[in-house]
């Protein structure tokens, strides 16, 4: 498993929380939800990316069996 992924889904992480406080400090808490949503979409989108990644592997390691 490669490290970039972690790292990348960590600064989205930090990066989504900081935004979601801010606004929420600011009173708009719509826009907090939705940028929340908004990082756990793109978080989503990553892991499935990679899944469909592993399973083209483990199909393309059996298909000389």
């Amino acid at each position: 498993m490669d490290v970039d992924l972690i790292f990348k889904i960590a600064a989205i992480g930090i990066i989504v929380a900081v935004l979601n406080q801010v606004l929420i400090r600011s009173g708009r808490e719509e826009q907090a939800m939705m940028t929340s949503l908004a990082g756990l979409i793109v978080v989503l989108l990553i892991v499935v990316t990679q899944i469909s990644q592993l399973f083209e592997t483990i199909k393309a390691l059996f298909k000389f069996y």
